[in-house]
């Protein structure tokens, strides 16, 4: 009989990072496995998850040292590299590793002997959906945007009909329609404002109306599609850039409320606002970028800090998700249990990868970076 795998969940050490990488729920489900889990003591407090839960669900409880004999590790955020002290050789690292923009701590893994996998590489398949942590983090984010703005905006967001008068509805703009950007403008429209979005990528137009949302589309510039591989968004070329800012810069003087959520895996994000057209904008009106950790889509913005500029406010947190540390994490737990069980291999006793998947996530295999988009 195979024994049975170690996997540890870590408790998160990065500044503001209130997930944990498994909840009680995906304990247990990992235990019927046959894994043995263990959880670092405190790993799920931020998320209101106490140890005794986690104990009730079958894990042991590690003072210290969690990834001590560990076959997998489970991590939010990238552990550093003292924290996977005593870890088996060969053991699955599995979080955001976030490898662009921590190289060093990927050759750390790989001078480790460490087998590290990118879950946000997760490739954008049908098959792979239930395991994108990119996109579960992301549906959170585009809520929580809106719900942040809507606090920071100083009137209401439905139109109000009173005795004493009506109040209009708010104008809330939402640039870039992935995962986050969709779910902005459903919340927004939730909460009663009129709203517009846009996307460099034209198959968005639909998805846009079919949240009864206005689209606001670039129109006359030939072949700018701005689908890039796996469906994110590719850069734009010089022309589009140009007749985009001009389009923006009339429709965004109107509006309350604008959520920009762009973002290019790998690269700065890039900038859609300028302070010029901040200062068309209304005084009160509030700006959310979502993308202000990766170098921001807003002129000016600040990560963590409510920045005014002519009278509008512009905000970001470097962690949106985690905000909502209790959903967030369930719904991050439940990506990397559906990442395990997709490949838990019975007779082996422990999840065996395949070539699509696990090209596309490892970044570190026996001593080196094995990972093509890691070599220049």
């Amino acid at each position: 009989m195979a024994q049975s795998v170690a996997i540890a969940v870590l408790r998160e050490r990065a500044a503001g990072e209130t997930r944990v990488a498994a909840t009680p729920e995906t304990v247990k489900k990992l235990t019927a496995l046959g894994a043995t889990v263990t959880v670092e003591a405190e790993a799920g407090l931020a998320a209101s998850i106490a140890d005794a839960d986690y104990a009730a669900a079958g894990a042991r409880i590690a003072e210290s040292a969690a990834a001590q004999g560990a076959d997998i590790v489970f991590g939010v955020q990238g552990p550093e590299i003292d924290v996977l002290a005593g870890a088996n050789p060969g053991a699955w690292v599995v979080a955001g590793l976030d490898p662009f923009g921590r190289r060093d701590r990927v050759e750390g893994y790989a001078a480790a002997g460490l087998e590290a996998l990118a879950m946000e590489f997760m490739p954008r398949i049908t098959r792979a959906q239930s395991m994108d942590i990119l996109s579960s983090q992301a549906n959170l984010s585009g809520y929580k945007a809106v719900l942040i703005a809507a606090n920071l905006y100083g009137r209401a967001f439905p139109m109000m009909m009173t005795a004493a008068g009506t109040v209009s509805a708010a104008k809330a703009f939402v640039m870039g329609v992935g995962v986050a950007g969709l779910q902005a403008i459903a919340t927004a429209r939730r909460l009663g404002a009129q709203v517009s979005a846009t996307d460099v990528r034209s198959a968005t137009r639909e998805q846009i109306q079919s949240l009864g949302a206005k689209p606001i589309f670039v129109e006359n510039v030939a072949g700018i599609e701005g689908e890039g591989a796996g469906g994110y968004a590719t850069e734009m070329s010089p022309e589009y850039q140009k007749a985009q800012a001009e389009l923006v810069s009339s429709h965004i003087a109107k509006q309350d409320i604008v959520i920009t959520t762009a973002l290019i895996p790998g690269r700065a994000a890039p900038r859609l606002i300028s302070d010029a057209q901040i200062a068309t904008m209304k005084p009160g009106s509030v700006i959310y970028d979502l993308a202000v950790a990766q170098g921001g889509n807003v002129e000016g913005s600040v990560p963590d800090q409510v920045v005014e500029r002519h009278g509008v406010k512009i905000v970001g947190f470097s962690n949106t998700p985690a905000q909502l540390p209790a959903d967030a994490s369930a719904l991050y737990s439940r990506n990397l249990f559906n990442f395990l069980n997709a490949f838990w291999d019975k007779d082996a006793g422990r999840p065996v990868l395949d070539e699509e998947i696990g090209n596309a996530i490892r970044l570190t295999q026996g001593g080196k970076i094995v990972h093509e988009r890691l070599h220049p």
